[in-house]
């Protein structure tokens, strides 16, 4: 019978040869879709939500708020500080404005020379108009291509050549001609151009230094002073004076204020004008220190106006800025601290310092023509530079 084709194949089952492949599980990351295609699921699962990202948006929102308020917290601070200078500006002489010499382009970029004086003006009112006498005189020299401070103490008593008054003591210059012939005095001592000035009035000077919150000064050696004694006459005379003790505290504006004038120590008769002078410059650098560091941005909304109200100046807010940013690439322990001398002497019954011949090389030290180098031996009156400390 001859065979025909069926209508249906037959197929020979047996087992499959080989390793078998297991069944894909569902991936614990994603769930069913809930999608459908005709009866059945389309086999596509939906993704989870992306928590990660949405913390990113969270992260990056809220660095750019404090971005925001810090920035606005800046710009009230500049604006509480330039209110207070404009004021400084107005209580400028005029006649001292004219005596600067121009400043070379940007201070943040340019050398630049700030003669900064102490006065005994006796009211804010009158800073910088030349009344009362010069009893502290600086000039802090900036480089800030080699990222460089300096300061230079002139000490009162040398014997210069005032223009137009002939010989004497330098602070003579600001009680004579107020500071406009203290500027052309300084600068033809020094051979530097005076860009700019700044006049200090002790009588409100401590406010300055309450309103930062009070200095940290590492006092070298213990002090006792009877400087202006703060009591009636009466009880002045048992009074035991001023104390310092050895090493770093924290002073109130009333102590830092004492601490910058002491003239005579009791515990070392050796200390003198220069000693002094040091201790300026120490609560000088103390207070930048702290205006232009993390407190002073913090603050400045608060005490920008307070800072300058002791001064007379022809800085303007913004060339304080600049010149905060220069101090604040200066490291502090490599500022160099300068000062003028000579030889003790009489002359006209005044005792007076004479000048050394070494003052120019100090001079050199101060503009970074030669390296520092300390006082010489032998005499407290020797002229020198350190750096830091």
């Amino acid at each position: 019978m001859p065979s025909k084709d069926k209508p249906y194949k037959v197929y020979r089952g047996g087992r499959t040869k080989g390793p078998i492949k297991p069944i894909p599980k569902e991936s614990p990351r994603r769930d069913p879709a809930p999608a459908r295609d005709g009866d059945g699921y389309d086999g596509a699962y939906a993704p989870a939500p992306k928590k990660r990202r949405r913390w990113g948006r969270k992260v990056a929102a809220l660095l750019v708020l404090v971005l925001v308020l810090a920035i606005v917290w800046g710009i009230l601070g500049f604006l509480a500080f330039r209110s207070g200078v404009k004021d400084a500006n107005a209580r400028l002489d005029p006649q001292a404005r004219a005596a600067l010499a121009p400043q070379e382009g940007s201070l943040l970029s340019n050398p630049t020379n700030v003669l900064l004086l102490g006065a005994d003006v006796g009211s804010k009112s009158r800073a910088g108009s030349g009344n009362g006498r010069s009893d502290s005189i600086m000039l802090i020299h900036t480089d800030p291509d080699e990222h460089r401070l300096a300061l230079l103490s002139i000490p009162r008593d040398l014997r210069v050549t005032i223009p137009g008054r002939g010989e004497d003591k330098v602070n003579s210059a600001y009680s004579n001609g107020g500071p406009a012939l203290a500027i052309k005095t300084i600068a033809n001592l020094t051979g530097l151009p005076v860009n700019h000035v700044m006049i200090v009035d002790f009588k409100s000077f401590g406010e300055v230094v309450d309103a930062i919150g009070g200095v940290t000064i590492n006092v070298k050696k213990p002090i006792l002073s009877r400087f202006e004694c703060p009591y009636p006459a009466e009880r002045c005379a048992s009074w035991k004076g001023y104390r310092f003790r050895k090493g770093e505290q924290e002073m109130n504006g009333h102590r830092a204020l004492v601490y910058a004038r002491v003239r005579k120590n009791e515990l070392n008769p050796a200390e003198n004008d220069f000693s002094r002078a040091e201790r300026q410059q120490q609560v000088v650098q103390a207070i930048s220190d702290k205006t232009v560091g993390f407190w002073g941005y913090l603050h400045m909304p608060l005490v920008g106006d307070d800072l300058v109200k002791p001064l007379a100046t022809d800085l303007s807010a913004w060339e304080f800025v600049q010149l905060g940013w220069v101090k604040f690439r200066a490291p502090s322990s490599q500022t160099l601290k300068c000062h003028l001398g000579g030889t003790p002497s009489i002359v006209g019954g005044a005792s007076v310092i004479l000048g050394s011949e070494d003052n120019a090389g100090v001079l050199s030290m101060v503009t970074g023509e030669s390296a520092p180098q300390p006082p010489p031996p032998g005499s407290p009156f020797n002229p020198g530079c350190r750096v830091g400390g």
